[in-house]
């Protein structure tokens, strides 16, 4: 199964939240897509509230049943609360790293620009979208790749402060992972004990 490549803007719809970014169509239309999406809807089940917010994840991050599902196993085995340990893993992906380091705009085109060998994680190319990251690495944009417009477009007016943990070193072009994030830097907004319960059913 392919990656979801269909009309992003229905999507963000679905769930009132502009989850590929800005998004126009969003700001005008803030309720669900189709005929009916702005008449009052019916209740959704305590199991469709879980089940949405799986979703929200999955969307937000661009990542697939399987892949999400392993990184849930993983968390779950961890010392750690479930729920948090579940978004750092997701946070820790290197498609996730090179976003928050604004060398592309989307997680999309992160996965590409990794995917088509443009970034490097100490020192050495990784084009593998779910690499996990881990505290000390540094990432950074390919020597032959620094001047594509892509990637100067997008780190043009960053705000390199955002992100409590990524250092980012302008002349290298590159970031430093320093630490895992704790839940409340990370700005997603994803109620992921309902995830975690969710799986508990299943």
């Amino acid at each position: 199964m392919a990656r979801y490549t269909g009309p992003k803007s229905k999507i963000a719809r679905k769930f009132g939240e502009p989850i590929f970014g800005a998004d126009k169509v969003l700001s005008k239309k803030n309720y669900a897509p189709g005929q009916h999406g702005n008449n009052k809807r019916r209740k959704t089940s305590e199991y469709g509230v879980m089940l949405a917010e799986k979703q929200k994840a999955k969307y937000t991050y661009g990542v697939l049943e399987r892949q999400f599902r392993n990184l849930f196993n993983k968390a779950e085995r961890s010392s750690g609360i479930t729920g948090v340990v579940l978004l750092q893993l997701l946070e820790g992906r290197l498609d996730n790293v090179v976003y928050r380091l604004g060398v592309a705009p989307t997680r999309a085109a992160a996965r590409q620009l990794v995917s088509h060998r443009h970034i490097v994680v100490n020192g050495h190319v990784v084009n593998i979208p779910s690499y996990a990251v881990k505290p000390g690495d540094v990432v950074g944009v390919r020597e032959r790749s620094k001047s594509l417009e892509v990637i100067a477009n997008s780190l043009a007016g960053f705000n390199h402060t955002k992100y409590s943990w990524i250092e980012w070193d302008e002349a290298q072009k590159a970031g430093k992972f320093m630490n895992v994030p704790a839940r409340e830097d990370i700005p997603e907004n994803i109620k992921e004990q309902l995830i975690v319960e969710l799986y508990s059913k299943n």
